[in-house]
C-alpha cells in the first residue's frame, strides 16, 4: 500500500508512533527492504557508508531487548520532567507524550520487528567534530527509513533508552553486533499503523528557534 503523500505531507506527518502500532499484523520483509533501499540514498560523510542495520524478528530476543528497554525507561521516567511555560506546546503535550511512551515500554516486545541502526566506530569518547560527523552519517538514513515506512502505511518511534548503563552491550550480545567496532544509534519498533491519518504536530514558533545572522 502506498499513501501517495506529497513531500510536504510526508515530512509534516511522520510521527513517532506508539499507541497506534498494530502488533497483530505481520510486516513483510520486502516492504522493509524497500524502505532500506531508500534509506541508503541518504548522505553519508566522505561516502563511507559505515552504517549497518539489524532487524530483529525472533520473539524471545525481542522480549529480552524489551526488558532492557523497559527497565531503563522507568528509571528515566522517574526523573523530574523539564518545566516549560504554561503556554508552551511542550507543556500541553507532556502528559500525552508520557502516556504514549509508557505504553510503548510496556508493549515493545509485541512489535512485529525491531530495528537497530549502527555506525562504524566507537563514539564513547569522541569529540564534538568526530561525534557530529559519525552521527551525521547515520541519522539521515534512519530518518529516511522512517519516512519510507510512513509512505507505506507503517510507523516507528525513535528510541534510545536501551543504551543506558550496560544496555548497549547486552543488546549487542543478543543480536551479534561487534560492539568494539560499531555504535548503536537507537532502537526502532516497526509495525503497520492503525489508520494513516497523522497530522502535523504543534511545535515552537520559528522566532523561538531560528536565528538570522546572530543568535
Amino acid at each position: 500500500m502506498r499513501l501517495n503523500l506529497t513531500a510536504d505531507e510526508l515530512l509534516s506527518t511522520t510521527r513517532s508512533v506508539r499507541k497506534r502500532l498494530d502488533f497483530d499484523r505481520p510486516v513483510e520483509r520486502q516492504i522493509v527492504e524497500e524502505c532500506f533501499e531508500l534509506a541508503l540514498q541518504a548522505p553519508t560523510g566522505s561516502n563511507r557508508q559505515g552504517w549497518q542495520f539489524v532487524v530483529v524478528e525472533d520473539d524471545e530476543i525481542k522480549r529480552q531487548i524489551a526488558e532492557i528497554y523497559a527497565a531503563n525507561f522507568y528509571e528515566y521516567a522517574a526523573m523530574p520532567r523539564p518545566e516549560y511555560g504554561k503556554d508552551d506546546t511542550r507543556t500541553d503535550r507532556g502528559d500525552a507524550v508520557a502516556s504514549s511512551a509508557s505504553y510503548l515500554a510496556d508493549n515493545f516486545h509485541r512489535v512485529p520487528l525491531m530495528m537497530i541502526p549502527c555506525i562504524e566506530g566507537r563514539l564513547d569518547n569522541a569529540g564534538v567534530m568526530m561525534g557530529a560527523s559519525a552521527w551525521g552519517s547515520l541519522l539521515p538514513a534512519v530518518w529516511s527509513f522512517m519516512l519510507a515506512l510512513r509512505e507505506r502505511g507503517l510507523g516507528s518511534a525513535w528510541t534510545t533508552l536501551h543504551l543506558l548503563h550496560d544496555g548497549e552491550q547486552r543488546v549487542a550480545e543478543l543480536v551479534g553486533i561487534p560492539a568494539d567496532k560499531y555504535s548503536q544509534g537507537g532502537l526502532f519498533p516497526i509495525a503497520y499503523t492503525k489508520g494513516t491519518d497523522f497530522k502535523p504536530a504543534p511545535r515552537l514558533p520559528l522566532d523561538n528557534v531560528v536565528h538570522w545572522a546572530r543568535w
